[in-house]
């Protein structure tokens, strides 16, 4: 007897990684998206519910990342059969946290297991990438790490592109988000067009100083890597609150560098301990308070292994 519901987790992610632009990130151990898939007598996917950070979320199911991550699916291993849908917003909208991705991303597992997870993990990519698309671009950085988790190297959105790189033991990250949204749309737009060749030589250089460190299990060598950009985040910064005064703050507490989360407005800190990623995440919330900005943060972790299976029955 085939389950009737399944019920899917997709974690947040941190793109870029600093220098890493578009081929970088890593599967956060929180927060996250969660997405329950029941069987329906109607045909293809039916958008139930969309809870918690919900806001401005389109109630289409052809402009909802996690249906069209679904609907993906479900026409590859059932595609005469019909299911509804519902999303647990974890990540806030336009945060710099992979949201589109991990809503996507938890779709896609949750149908699959709805069926008896025909389709291997990585079978999943073409479904998220699909997904992503629509409201990001057609890229893996995000999608990426939070199907399969780690820290990833995409070179492009098909299997072959994507390349698991070790996580340090004993990376903790304080991920901070303050009350501005930044639309992945609005952060590209502000990019550079060309760069000096220096720029360019610089910046390789910290990509490849980041993917050594990684395998060195070396956390003050990746921190010094990821805090090397010089391209991205100089274009990005006068979109950030109080990013110069922030990274202060983060430092004081512990920290060992600070990089904008992928478009952003959110920060991820890298440190060597736990009470240290905790400090610096109470200490950057409390900044952005005195500022007048409302924001949320935690400690976490790298999620060794990305999005789970939570539920089926």
């Amino acid at each position: 007897m085939s389950p009737f519901s399944a019920t899917a987790y997709a974690p947040a992610t941190v793109a870029n990684l600093g220098p890493g632009f578009d081929v970088l990130g890593l599967a956060l151990a929180s927060p996250g998206d969660r997405v329950t898939v029941e069987h329906s007598s109607s045909p293809g996917v039916t958008l139930k519910a969309i809870t918690g950070h919900s806001d401005s979320l389109p109630l289409d199911p052809a402009r909802n990342t996690a249906c069209i991550a679904a609907s993906y699916v479900l026409r590859q291993i059932a595609p005469e059969a019909g299911i509804t849908l519902t999303l647990e917003k974890g990540l806030p909208l336009a945060s710099g946290l992979g949201s589109s991705a991990a809503s996507a991303v938890a779709g896609a597992v949750a149908v699959n297991a709805l069926f008896g997870s025909p389709l291997s993990r990585i079978e999943l990519l073409p479904a998220c990438v699909e997904a992503e698309s629509v409201v990001s671009g057609r890229h893996a950085d995000n999608v990426a790490p939070a199907l399969l988790g780690g820290v990833v190297l995409v070179t492009g959105t098909t299997a072959d592109a994507v390349h698991r790189l070790p996580a340090p033991p004993g990376l903790y990250l304080a991920v901070v988000t303050p009350a501005v949204a930044v639309p992945t749309a609005q952060a590209r737009a502000v990019l550079p067009a060309t760069v000096p060749l220096t720029a360019m030589v610089h910046q390789t250089a910290q990509v490849a100083l980041l993917v050594h460190a990684l395998y060195a299990g070396d956390i003050a060598l990746l921190a010094r890597a990821a805090g090397g950009d010089r391209v991205i985040e100089p274009a990005r910064a006068h979109l950030m609150p109080y990013l110069t005064e922030a990274k202060q703050v983060a430092a004081e507490s512990g920290a060992l560098t600070t990089i904008i989360s992928g478009a952003g407005p959110t920060l991820c800190a890298f440190c060597d301990t736990q009470r240290s990623a905790e400090k610096t995440a109470t200490a950057l919330v409390a900044f952005y308070q005195q500022m007048g900005l409302a924001a949320q943060g935690q400690a976490t972790t790298v999620a060794p292994d990305g999005a789970r299976v939570i539920d089926v029955h």
